[in-house]
């Protein structure tokens, strides 16, 4: 596996049994999902262990789905996202495939590097919650 290669995340098959996608081949159309890379996830990662040691961030989700990859951060895991960052490869050439978006819906940052577009969680808030 290099480094660019995206992690896949494959249901498991019938008879409890698991099977990695290089011995089986590619996954059919249907069963395809939307991943983040292995670089895309240490610069994610970096951010978040960031706002963990500060006491800002507790808790994360991951939903990965056929049109795009969510990473959602959380304060307390009962409460809605505070920010979700959106990976949709179908943006890509358009508005840039990355963006962050606020719990309301705003979108913050979008753009076509991931690393610019999450430069918006590590700026400093003029208003403490």
């Amino acid at each position: 596996m290099s480094e660019s290669d995206p992690i896949v995340f494959a249901p498991p098959q019938a008879g409890g049994s698991r099977s990695t996608s290089a011995a089986s081949g590619p996954l059919p159309e249907s069963q395809r999902h939307t991943a983040f890379t292995r670089q895309e996830l240490t610069a994610i990662l970096a951010v978040y262990g960031r706002k963990v040691a500060a006491g800002e961030w507790r808790d994360y989700a991951i939903d990965l789905g056929r049109d795009k990859a969510v990473f959602s951060v959380f304060r307390r895991s009962s409460e809605i996202p505070l920010y979700r960052i959106e990976k949709n490869p179908k943006l890509a050439r358009k508005q840039g495939a990355y963006s962050v978006v606020a719990p309301a819906g705003l979108i913050l940052k979008r753009g076509h590097d991931l690393l610019r577009v999450l430069s918006v969680l590590d700026r400093p808030r003029l208003v403490s919650a």
